[in-house]
């Protein structure tokens, strides 16, 4: 019975985690995105989405709609609300994560089980996987590449600082994308 390999991707803010992602689906790894499994709990209509909205108030709903914008401009401003809403979001997002490993951990069409974590460490999920890919890039970089946002230092501020020191492999990601592609390249072999 095959069981595939369950491998994150974590790394600094704007590292490249989801290109990353990408390259290594091309080689045949089955690919999930925390980042966007947040996105879809975050509906007022989920039992997640509904304890956001009871924890954060009704304000953040617009159309029907969670809006992340309000979110970030509460919790930044309240470490407090960060911690709680972390503790919604973090056990939701292993469990589908889980959930998603299972479904396919069987299936011959993948070579492997890759999960995009940014908050890896953070969320104390590490434990979950057999191998940890941290991507990083130089602060400046990560900048250059991160959306016009204020909160990009705070964000920056709440990620574990020791995730190249905790990682099976890390990934330097300052160069274009054919450097990168050889990077991983290099420890292809060793994540199948």
């Amino acid at each position: 019975m095959l069981i595939l390999r369950k491998i994150a991707i974590t790394g600094n803010l704007a590292s490249g985690k989801s290109t990353v992602g990408c390259i290594l689906q091309e080689y045949g790894a089955y690919v999930v995105d925390a980042d966007e499994i947040v996105h879809s709990l975050l509906s007022p209509n989920t039992p997640t989405g509904k304890k956001v909205v009871e924890l954060l108030g009704p304000e953040i709903v617009v159309g029907n709609q969670i809006d992340r914008k309000k979110i970030s401009e509460i919790v930044f401003s309240d470490f407090e609300k960060l911690r709680s809403l972390e503790k919604i979001l973090h056990p939701a997002v292993k469990q589908e994560i889980d959930r998603r490993f299972n479904h396919v951990k069987n299936n011959p069409s993948y070579k492997f089980f890759v999960a995009e974590v940014p908050l890896l460490y953070e969320a104390g999920m590490e434990k979950d996987f057999d191998l940890v890919i941290a991507v990083v890039a130089d602060i400046e970089i990560a900048r250059q590449r991160y959306p016009a946002n204020k909160h990009f230092a705070e964000r920056l501020a709440r990620q574990d600082k020791d995730k190249t020191a905790k990682a099976d492999f890390v990934i330097t990601n300052n160069g274009d994308l054919n450097i990168l592609r050889s990077s991983i390249s290099a420890i292809l072999d060793r994540l199948i």
